[in-house]
Parts: structure tokens; C-alpha cells; sequence
């Protein structure tokens, strides 16, 4: 396929312009003229010499997509596909007005495979950066169903709940993290500006040095005189620790060890359980069948550790075995939890249940989030205190000593 450039008029007469690819200039005619706009000029468009970036840096250049632009994109799609506005046009006009360039091109993009005869759920799957599997497969059943406004009503739903629980747990971890990160500041300065100086003043006057005095003066030559080295060695332990970390063996042990850090990673666990029972009720509620649902899901999940758990769920019921079984054997769900899929199976309404299930979670993660700052702060006080009495004792008892010399 080779790409055309045109000029032609809409139906209210304004000019437009734009790039497609199509076989030929009469496809591209045809395309335009299926969205609405009448042709004026087709041209070839000129390949343009281009160098070729490599992928890493690619994705660093492009402006990714949030989960509140997708989740807008949701609502507005909702309120246009309820009333009756033809999908092509809905799509050209959210194209035209958002701000994300990247999600601009993209509409744009599914605007012209619309109008070639392509559906939407297929236009969107060529997206797939953008466009998770989970999103593609609802968007998939509302067309077939008819029910595609419905369709965008539950993405929307589920997307703003997901907003809402990354907020909540970010809000709770930002507190921690700023602590450690100013903590390990200060260590930075005081041993590359600080303690340097009262070592010269400690050498010039011979005294014996205690313990917490030789240790800071040795983490103090360590930052001075091997900085590089240090550097070094820290940035490739990042780059390292990510490499490892995005193959599938470290994806693995990385998620399954987020989940044992002490006081988060049970959060961590319970928000991840919520996240299976909207993102599985909601496929089921959509009609997506049980076994695909299952596998959308553990992709859903963001966690490798708890997806597998949930593939090995969906292997149990293809043997045959009943989704409470299946359940069960992950050791994943509580008792209480177990009980509400059950009587989501006995009655026919698992979906339904799995929303409770979620719910449940999410009060339970609600909770610990609010508490979570009383259970770290001892800890933090605690660290700190330590770096206080060991600076205390390094720097001031050398002084205390030479005062009492320079008295005697």
C-alpha cells in the first residue's frame, strides 16, 4: 500500500487535508467519499529519508496515552454512540478535540479504517499500544451485540474506578518515599560536604577517634574519592535490575516479591484482587465467554505472579472443574470471598458477586491506606533517629575530647 495525500471539502464546504494509505487513487476517493468529504486534489505522497531510531527510544520520544484521556475517551463515546451519532464522525470530532497529539493521531487513524469498511474493534486492535486486549474484546461483543454505547458505559466505569484506586494508593506512598528520598539527600551532602571537614580537623589534631566518628569518615571517603566509581555502579545497577525485570523470569520474581513487602504488599495483594473481580465481572457482564475472560483478566491484573495464578485458574476449568474449585485451589481468595462465588454460581450471577467481591477488597484497601502512615512513621522515626544519634556521636564526641585537651 502506498500513502496519498488529498485536499477536499466536507459537508459543511470547509477545506480539509490529510495523509492516507490505500492501494490506489481511486480507493482513496472511495474511502473520502464514505466519510463525507468530497475530493479535490489526490496526490502521491513523497517518501521522506528517515532515521530509523531504535524502539527504546522511540517509546521514550512518544507521548503516551493516560488512563484518564482513555477514560474520557469512554465517557464521550458513551454520550455520542446514546445519541445516534455516527461512529466515524464521533471519532473525528474527539480527534479533534483532544490535546493528546499521540491519541489525535490515533483516532484519526481509526476515523480512515472506518471509512475504508473496517469495524471498530478491528480498527482498534491495529492499536494495540493504546488499546489493551481487555478494551478491544467489550468493544468487540457491543458491536456484535448491538449494545456498543453499554459497551463504553462499563469501560468508563471501570476505568474511572482504576483512576480512582492508583490515586489513592499513590497519595499513600508518597509520604514514605519523600522521607526516604530527602534521607538519603542529606547522607549525599553530609558525606561529600560536611563531614570532610570536621576530618581534616580531627586528623590535625591526632586524637583517637571513636567508632561512629571512623565509620562516617570512611563513608565520607568512599563518596569522595570513588564518586564515579560509585556512579558507576549504580547506574548500572538500574539499568540491570530493569532489564531483568521486563524478562519474563524477573517480571515474575519482581511482582512476587512487591507482594511481601512488609505493610504494602498486602495492600498491594488486595487491590490486585479487586482489580480481577471488575476487570472478570466485567467481561462476563459483557458477554465475553468464561475461559477468554480468564485470560483477559490475569493480562488485566498488571501483576505476572497473580496473572499466573489466575491462568491456572482458567486451566482448572478447562479440565472441568467449577470456577469456586478453581478459586479455591489459587489460595488467593479469603473464605468470605469463596462463599459469594459460590452462591454467584449456584444463582446464576457470578458477575454480579465478583462486583461484591470487588468491592469488598476495595473497602479493605480503603481502610489499610488510611492507616498506612500510622504503621510507617515509627519505622521512618526510628531510621532517622539512628542517622542522628550516629551523626551525633561521630562528630561531637571527637569535639567533646578535644574541648576537654585544650582545657586540661
Amino acid at each position: 500500500m502506498a500513502s496519498f495525500s488529498y485536499r477536499g471539502r466536507d459537508e459543511k464546504g470547509a477545506l480539509v487535508s490529510g495523509v492516507v494509505e490505500a492501494a490506489s487513487a481511486d480507493s482513496v476517493a472511495t474511502q473520502l467519499l464514505g466519510g463525507g468529504i468530497t475530493p479535490i486534489a489526490i496526490d502521491k505522497a513523497a517518501v521522506k529519508a528517515s532515521i530509523e531510531l531504535p524502539p527504546v527510544l522511540q517509546q521514550l520520544m512518544q507521548k503516551n496515552v493516560t488512563l484518564e484521556e482513555l477514560a474520557m475517551f469512554c465517557r464521550q463515546m458513551y454520550s455520542l454512540t446514546r445519541a445516534g451519532v455516527v461512529l466515524n464522525r464521533s471519532i473525528r470530532g474527539l480527534a479533534d478535540s483532544t490535546k493528546n497529539e499521540r491519541l489525535r493521531e490515533v483516532l484519526l487513524e481509526i476515523e480512515v479504517a472506518l471509512n475504508s469498511g473496517v469495524n471498530l474493534s478491528t480498527a482498534m486492535r491495529r492499536h494495540g499500544e493504546i488499546f489493551n486486549d481487555m478494551f478491544i474484546n467489550i468493544v468487540s461483543v457491543g458491536e456484535n451485540s448491538g449494545r456498543l454505547e453499554a459497551a463504553f458505559q462499563q469501560l468508563s466505569s471501570y476505568m474511572e474506578l482504576e483512576k480512582d484506586t492508583r490515586r489513592r494508593i499513590g497519595a499513600a506512598l508518597r509520604y514514605p518515599m519523600f522521607v526516604l528520598i530527602a534521607l538519603a539527600a542529606a547522607l549525599v551532602v553530609l558525606n561529600i560536604f560536611v563531614i570532610p571537614v570536621f576530618a581534616d580537623l580531627f586528623e590535625n589534631f591526632g586524637a583517637d577517634l571513636p567508632w561512629a566518628t571512623k565509620i562516617l569518615i570512611g563513608m565520607s571517603s568512599l563518596f569522595v574519592n570513588y564518586w564515579p566509581l560509585l556512579l558507576m555502579i549504580t547506574i548500572g545497577t538500574i539499568v540491570g535490575l530493569r532489564y531483568y525485570v521486563n524478562t519474563e523470569q524477573g517480571a515474575l520474581r519482581w511482582d512476587q516479591y512487591k507482594l511481601r513487602i512488609p505493610f504494602i504488599g498486602s495492600i498491594l495483594e488486595r487491590a490486585l484482587l479487586a482489580r480481577f473481580g471488575r476487570s472478570f465481572a466485567l467481561m462476563l457482564s459483557a458477554g465475553v465467554p468464561l475461559i477468554q475472560a480468564l485470560e483477559l483478566a490475569s493480562q488485566a491484573v498488571g501483576n505476572e505472579y497473580v496473572g499466573r495464578s489466575i491462568r491456572a485458574m482458567r486451566e482448572s476449568i478447562q479440565r472441568g472443574e467449577s470456577l469456586l474449585r478453581s478459586a479455591a485451589n489459587t489460595k488467593m481468595f479469603t473464605p468470605l470471598v469463596l462463599q459469594m462465588i459460590q452462591v454467584g454460581e449456584e444463582t446464576g450471577q457470578v458477575d454480579e458477586m465478583l462486583v461484591e467481591v470487588a468491592a469488598f477488597y476495595e473497602q479493605e484497601v480503603d481502610y489499610d491506606l488510611k492507616n498506612l502512615a500510622s504503621y510507617i512513621e515509627p519505622i521512618l522515626i526510628a531510621c532517622i533517629a539512628g542517622l542522628v544519634m550516629i551523626l551525633a556521636l561521630g562528630i561531637f564526641l571527637p569535639m567533646w575530647d578535644m574541648m576537654s585537651v585544650m582545657q586540661g
